[in-house]
């Protein structure tokens, strides 16, 4: 008599705090989408009743008072390129990396050109700083904000250039360098960025519009969106 079959218990999807206009939330859900995964969310809203991310409750998620965190049973993890590799290590297909170790550190560099240069400089914290803490009006907030980010993006063009001329960043498949694009040429036409030199990233974002992973993480079709 053959013996019975072992059932491993099902494991519960992770928890995922974010924000639907919070680039870095964006850039998980992407992830999530590509590899299947569908956490139980919760909403952190950064501007309502001064932040959200500052009350103790979420404070105790994650000291840094930011979005994105993920909750995995007793443990959080934080920042988003750190959440992003570790689906990526604990659920490797699809994969968001290339195999070769050159080509996985070109892609690792884009990402992190947008997500270690361009991103910090026009968050939401900083601009409150600039605007609250140092006194400068909505104009000159807005200066700042499309001088660093239609710069970085410039220099982006020109890393994708090198890559060839496949449908998405690094060839035909969207992986992690995609992944941190999408969202940021999102907040930058929110801004009025000047994007009209960046021919081949415009024409990869337009392919992944109609990719259903990236519409699915749209800020607009979050449970948390607002106009």
């Amino acid at each position: 008599m053959p013996a019975p079959a072992i059932v491993e218990p099902a494991q519960p999807e992770p928890r995922f705090f974010g924000y639907f206009r919070s680039s870095a939330s964006y850039r998980c859900r992407i992830a999530f989408n590509l590899k299947g995964i569908t956490p139980d969310f919760v909403a952190v809203h950064l501007r309502r009743g001064g932040g959200e991310q500052f009350q103790p409750a979420f404070a105790a998620v994650n000291p840094q008072r930011l979005v994105p965190a993920l909750e995995v049973g007793a443990d959080v993890l934080t920042q988003s390129l750190a959440i992003i590799e570790w689906l990526e290590e604990t659920r490797p297909e699809p994969a968001l990396l290339p195999a070769d170790p050159l080509a996985r550190a070109h892609v690792r560099a884009f990402a992190l050109a947008i997500a270690a240069d361009i991103h910090p400089l026009n968050n939401l914290r900083v601009l409150a700083y600039l605007k609250g803490t140092l006194g400068h009006d909505q104009a000159t907030v807005d200066a700042w904000y499309r001088h660093w980010v239609e710069e970085g993006l410039a220099a982006c063009e020109a890393l994708v250039a090198r890559s060839g001329h496949g449908r998405c960043c690094f060839g035909d498949t969207p992986g992690l360098a995609d992944i941190c694009l999408v969202p940021q040429l999102h907040n930058a036409r929110r801004f009025n960025c000047d994007l009209s030199g960046l021919s081949r990233l415009n024409a990869i974002d337009a392919a992944l519009a109609e990719h259903p992973a990236f519409i699915a993480a749209l800020p607009d079709h979050q449970p948390d969106a607002e106009p």
